[in-house]
């Protein structure tokens, strides 16, 4: 008898339905749980690993923006700026103020690309007077900085032309494209060129000394002609590096070695200066007593003031000398007689003084002539005319000064100067050598002798010289 299938469903059983009833409440209490959980989240990221909270407020954030900032962490402390200003609403003022910061830390960290879109940001969202003037200048910085200058060049037409009369320092010096250098701008390239110059004696000295010292310096810049030379020399070098950049040369092979180099040499600068300044404390006691037993090292020679009249024959300086004994006037015969182009309008006067036992300025290097002129006293022709390469010199002594003691306060930065490398051979050797040993360095001297040669004698990896 074949079987039949039973397509019929089993009968319920009662306690199914019981189950059923678990398993909602069950979905229910996961569906809650997750819920809350998804509720502390936010809670429990803003607390440490033992469970106590760091979520900082607004002022706290600021607080540790600029601590991360002094350290260093550019990238960081921009990163908390953002935080800041998605925290809470800002007064425009204070968001534009807060922009201007993430775009400073940014250019710090050569973010540049990103800097000048966060100043940009500044300016959009506030124009404050007391940020412009430094926004103009990060900004042409950062430009510079990744090698746009054809931007470059658009953003100032932009700027300047929106510029208002121009303030002390404003008269423009030199154009480059439309950049403009101003007055302002030179000062603060001759600056920085003095700042790089008294860089190696700055270890040496107080911040009065390397005030004072950096005065004198600007001093020669206060001549116009001086300044000019400056300025030639800079655009000179500044569009060499511009084209430079636009070749895009720093990516060359050989570009890279000699910057390695250079770079290598001045790290090694800078921290052999670090070590000396530890080391080496230069008083105004050393200096004094220095000074007073070197005294004949600080003495300025006898000088003298002089005019001349060149002429090309001996016969004829004969004559006019004796003219001048008889009464004529030694600089109308110059103006009339001299050979000397540069001079003679002059009434034959040499610019230069002539310092005892050196060359003289517009005659040449001549000891006898020098003894005679300084021989005598001023005002004086001397007797008797002076044969050189260029011909024959009858030469007044207008003026002459004796030699001087120089005072301390005239050669200070001089003794300070002689007082520093007398210091620095010792410290400078010693921390070589210990910098060798720290760093295991041995010279075989034996390898680089030369065979059938004598072998070069052992010495310390220290002493260098």
């Amino acid at each position: 008898m074949e079987g039949k299938l039973d397509f019929s469903l089993p009968e319920k059983k009662q306690n199914n339905a019981i189950t059923n009833l678990v398993i909602i409440v069950l979905l229910l209490i996961l569906i809650g749980l997750s819920a809350a959980n998804m509720a502390l989240r936010p809670a429990r990221d803003n607390q440490a690993p033992n469970g106590t909270s760091y979520s900082l407020s607004a002022e706290q954030t600021k607080q540790l923006a600029g601590k991360l900032a002094q350290r260093n962490l550019y990238i960081r402390a921009a990163n908390l700026w953002k935080d800041y200003l998605a925290a809470g609403k800002l007064a425009d003022a204070e968001r534009a103020r807060t922009l201007f910061q993430i775009g400073s830390l940014l250019e710090k960290a050569n973010l540049y690309d990103q800097a000048i879109e966060y100043f940009y940001r500044s300016e959009i969202v506030a124009e404050l007077g007391e940020l412009k003037p430094q926004i103009n200048a990060h900004i042409r910085n950062c430009f510079e900085k990744l090698g746009k200058f054809s931007a470059l060049r658009y953003e100032l037409m932009d700027r300047t032309s929106l510029e208002a009369a121009p303030a002390a320092g404003a008269k423009i010096v030199a154009e480059i494209g439309a950049e403009k250098i101003t007055e302002a701008d030179l000062d603060t390239f001759v600056e920085s060129d003095i700042e790089n110059q008294l860089e190696p004696m700055a270890p040496f000295m107080t911040p009065e000394q390397l005030g004072e010292q950096k005065k004198k310096m600007l001093q020669q810049y206060k001549n116009p002609q001086a300044k000019q030379q400056y300025l030639q020399a800079w655009l000179a070098q500044e569009v060499l590096y511009r084209q430079a950049l636009e070749e895009e040369l720093a990516e060359k092979p050989e570009a890279r070695k000699l910057i390695d180099q250079l770079t290598r040499g001045a790290l090694s600068q800078l921290l052999m200066n670090r070590e000396l300044a530890s080391k080496i404390n230069i008083t105004e006691t050393d200096v004094q007593t220095y000074y007073a037993a070197n005294k004949d090292k600080f003495i300025e020679p006898a000088r003298a003031g002089i005019s001349h009249i060149l002429l090309e024959d001996q016969q004829q300086a004969n004559e006019l000398i004796g003219r001048i004994k008889g009464g004529d006037d030694f600089g109308e015969l110059a103006k009339q007689f001299s050979k000397d182009e540069s001079t003679k309008e002059k009434a034959g006067r040499i610019d230069t003084e002539v310092q005892e036992n050196s060359s003289i300025p517009g005659i040449g290097t001549y000891e006898e002539l020098n003894k005679k002129i300084f021989a005598v006293d001023a005002p004086k022709v001397l007797d008797e005319s002076f044969k050189t390469e260029k011909g024959w010199e009858i030469v007044k002594v207008e003026t002459l000064t004796p030699e001087r003691q120089k005072a301390l306060d005239e050669v200070s930065q001089q003794v300070i100067s002689m007082l520093a490398n007398q210091k620095r051979q010792d410290v400078q050797s010693s921390y070589i050598e210990q910098m060798m040993d720290k760093h295991n360095v041995i010279i075989h001297t034996s390898a680089m002798s030369g065979a059938g040669l004598t072998e070069p004698k052992e010495t310390s990896a220290g002493a260098i010289k």
